[in-house]
């Protein structure tokens, strides 16, 4: 048995005041009763997004499949837990604080109040978010929650294999309140900079995958190469099968991803989930010919990996553009990713799974493409979005300047999260735990060829297989 530390004792700890001070949080009264008369609520549009709300959370297990295959054998385990303990610190955190940062009174536009909703407090069932009327705001937070938790389980995937479990999960916390809040509060809410400034995202491509696509790049530049990196080693991916379920749970959780921040069942709604399946088939089917274009030959990863990145690249525009014009959204963010991918094979940037090249790129690729194709005959927005190929090449302006502001940001403030941790605690594991793996080194378990050994009296045993 390990000898317990004081850095042993500190979370356990955090989490036990937290949970002390949380009992004295007074809970609000609910004076909506169902079935009562209000012509503000909507039953139907509050189905929807609970349906949604649990459609998103079920793309971080599918996140943890889709990497946890990709990654070399011997780190299954260690990357598949870092996305999904994202779900236990932030589902916390953003109670606690989160949706405060995120979504309480504005502070100039930058910032919101963390005493609005300061664990819950004044979160009541029977109010409603402005932009959100036929909901609960409970329930609009907590939809809302999903993406915070699924953002930087993102990054995992950029900094696998070699990074300390304790150390990531210092990053969860610092990522969300000084990146996901403030970027999240400057495009979502009525009175953020970005969303005052004119520019749109309609379910995340911002907020979620620039965000994380450079906090990605921070932390690969940070943490720098792993040695089978360096020395060019040709490492298969553990489990192909798990990349492809992962990737159909992602698929099928982005329709609440991005169907379901129409926040109502609505044909805004109905057109978001079109474009979301046909940006992500033309994208997987572009990837997949672009590699045989090249020579290679076509294979699940290809596949599963275009569709991915059609996914992220649809996500700003899922409300704002036709189905139809989903398809070139698809199609030029597979290819523009497919190539920034290659490029970056050639450097030595260490990025273990392409996040910045894929959840990135694919995120600014989206963001201007909105500013191209978004057509107010789709989304019948008042005062919504005009694209350049639709004549208004001022909006398009704005998005570029949109998404240049979350990029310099997010790269910038991340690239400091992890200069930081790396000063209080190192950042990486040492290099013998790296070569043992970090399943064993960081979690004592590992994982082969579907079977889970977890360490028992200093030695692995078999358990069931998985």
């Amino acid at each position: 048995m390990r000898r317990i530390t004081i850095k042993s004792v500190i979370p356990f700890a955090v989490l036990v005041v937290l949970a002390i001070m949380a009992a004295f949080i007074g809970t609000p009264e609910v004076d909506y009763v169902p079935g009562a008369s209000d012509p503000q609520y909507n039953t139907s549009d509050m189905t929807w997004v609970l349906v949604s709300t649990a459609f998103v959370f079920l793309m971080t297990p599918g996140l943890a499949f889709f990497y946890g295959g990709m990654v070399n054998r011997k780190n299954v385990i260690s990357t598949m837990i870092k996305s999904v303990v994202a779900a236990g610190i932030v589902g916390v955190l953003w109670l606690i604080v989160g949706f405060s940062l995120s979504f309480g009174d504005s502070f100039h536009g930058f910032i919101g109040d963390p005493r609005t909703f300061l664990f819950f407090k004044g979160v009541k069932s029977h109010a409603a978010w402005p932009l959100a009327n036929t909901i609960p705001l409970t329930l609009f937070s907590l939809f809302q929650l999903m993406f915070a938790i699924i953002t930087p389980g993102l990054v995992v995937g950029a900094v696998a294999e070699r990074i300390r479990f304790t150390s990531y999960v210092v990053f969860i916390v610092l990522f969300s309140l000084l990146v996901y809040a403030p970027v999240a509060h400057w495009s979502w809410h009525p009175d953020g900079f970005l969303a005052k400034m004119g520019a749109w995202d309609f379910a995340g491509g911002t907020v979620v995958h620039i965000t994380a696509g450079c906090a990605a790049l921070a932390g690969a530049l940070v943490l720098k190469r792993r040695k089978s990196h360096q020395e060019r080693a040709e490492i298969p991916p553990a489990n192909v099968p798990y990349v492809l379920i992962g990737t159909g749970l992602l698929w099928f959780g982005w329709f609440g991803f991005n169907a379901g921040s129409a926040v109502g069942a609505t044909p805004l709604a109905v057109n978001a989930f079109g474009t979301t399946n046909t940006a992500a088939a033309a994208a997987g089917l572009a990837w997949m010919f672009f590699d045989v274009l090249k020579g290679k030959k076509p294979s699940v990863l290809g596949f599963c990996i275009g569709a991915v990145v059609g996914l992220v690249a649809i996500t700003p525009a899922a409300g704002f553009v036709g189905i139809p014009q989903s398809i070139i959204i698809g199609v030029i963010g597979a290819v523009i990713s497919n190539i920034a991918v290659s490029i970056k094979q050639k450097s030595t940037l260490d990025d273990t799974l392409d996040v910045f090249p894929c959840h990135g790129i694919g995120g600014m690729v989206g963001m201007l493409l909105t500013g191209v194709f978004a057509n107010q005959l789709v989304h019948g927005i008042k005062d919504g979005p005009q694209g350049w190929f639709y004549g208004n090449f001022p909006f398009f302006l704005i998005q570029l300047k949109a998404m240049l502001i979350v990029v310099v940001y997010s790269f910038t403030v991340s690239f400091l999260i992890f200069k930081f941790i790396n000063f209080i605690l190192p950042i990486r594991v040492s290099p013998a735990d790296e070569e043992e793996g970090l399943d064993a080194s960081q979690h004592d378990e590992k994982y082969m060829q579907g079977t889970l050994l977890v360490k028992t009296g200093g030695s692995f045993t078999e358990t069931d297989n998985i």
